[in-house]
């Protein structure tokens, strides 16, 4: 089945209708009934709950969440989960709602939340939807439906809000390729990925500029430093970049997040084995002659004391190059990876999912280990 184009999903989603969104097949490998929050219907939630039978979530922005005074369920350095899901706490309608479970009270609870005129107060927590705070810059930063959920309906001319639900088949197993496009084909729904989105948003902005580039000659010769700046959060990340390549060769990259136990104090820890120190990485490619590393901005800069003091207590090193971490700056990454000139990437990474490369025309050939 081929897949409906990003423009013709933004269409359908500005009219009030779901459309489906596959996010990439190494990351949940699943798909998501998205709908604008605003064009919210008892008989669409109905829908949502009856045929996609996952948990009905509420993607809100930033600001919408603060302004809702909604805080998250978790802090962001204590969420554990997979991919780093940004749940705030589950929200109520204050007022016309009975049980808050019914299709009629939990479409009544989402159109309130994204009501621009609503307060604090207009909600109560907790509740039966559960909202689902946006990473600023959308999919371009973290590719992921939450994102995905407030591009298109901000794509379409909406407020930047969608309820989405997983889909999943009757047996209760997650719903892949197959058998979503079975689901669009009976229901009459457009179908598309998030990596199309990725490159839609691409070809049209992008939340990424290069600033300054200059060279530095350091105990592993001469790099090339280029500052770049997130137009949406204003961090700082920086490209280290050796010699000269082509969307054909074949680059070492490292996505790099600097960790205070093994990039400052070199602290030996088993089960670190297979991450690469920046130390590590520079020699690396100063051998090879050709590479690049991204060294990531943090929203939450380590201090050295703060750490360690925490290993005295847990015993425990705290690695800030963790998978939720490294998922949240995939995307901000990839674009400054594009930016450069890769195609094809030798990562220096033990094998993890990155979602929605195939988006950013980046391509991982081979996985490499620390030696």
């Amino acid at each position: 089945m081929q897949l409906n184009s990003i423009e013709a999903i933004i269409e359908d989603i500005r009219l009030g209708k779901p459309v489906i969104i596959m996010d990439d097949e190494k990351r949940e490998n699943e798909g998501d009934l998205i709908v604008a929050a605003e064009k919210i219907t008892p008989q669409i939630v109905n829908f949502m709950v009856k045929e996609g039978r996952g948990l009905l979530c509420l993607t809100l922005s930033g600001e919408h969440c603060d302004h809702l005074g909604l805080p998250p369920m978790v802090v962001e350095d204590k969420n554990k989960s997979c991919f780093g899901t940004p749940f705030t706490i589950s929200i109520e309608a204050a007022s016309g709602v009975t049980s808050g479970i019914s299709a009629q009270d939990r479409a009544r609870t989402i159109r309130v939340a994204v009501d621009s005129r609503s307060k604090s107060t207009d909600i109560v927590q907790p509740g039966h939807i559960f909202p689902l705070r946006a990473k600023s810059g959308g999919v371009l930063t973290r590719a992921g439906h939450t994102e995905a959920g407030c591009d298109l309906t901000r794509l379409a001319g909406l407020k930047p809000a969608a309820a989405i639900i997983e889909i999943m088949n009757d047996d209760g197993t997650m719903s892949r390729r197959p058998e979503l496009e079975t689901f669009a084909k009976k229901h009459g729904l457009k179908i598309g990925t998030i990596a199309d989105l990725v490159s839609y948003r691409i070809a049209n902005e992008r939340t990424v500029e290069r600033q300054s580039c200059q060279a530095m000659d350091t105990m592993f010769g001469q790099f090339d430093m280029t500052v770049y700046n997130n137009t949406v959060s204003g961090d700082k990340h920086l490209a280290i970049t050796k010699g000269s390549f082509t969307l054909e060769t074949s680059v070492l990259v490292r996505l790099h997040i600097v960790d205070v136990f093994r990039d400052l104090l070199y602290a030996k820890c088993k089960e670190r084995e297979q991450d690469w120190s920046l130390y590590q990485a520079m020699k690396a490619i100063a051998e090879e002659g050709v590479g690049v590393i991204i060294l990531l901005d943090q929203e939450e800069k380590p201090n050295v004391c703060t750490e360690v003091e925490r290993f005295f207590q847990t015993q425990r090193y705290q690695n800030s190059d963790d998978s939720s971490c490294a998922y949240h700056s995939i995307g901000i990454g990839s674009q400054i990876l594009k930016d450069l000139g890769v195609g094809k990437m030798r990562l220096l990474n033990y094998p993890a999912h990155f979602s929605a490369l195939s988006g950013f025309n980046l391509e991982i050939v081979d996985y490499i280990y620390p030696k």
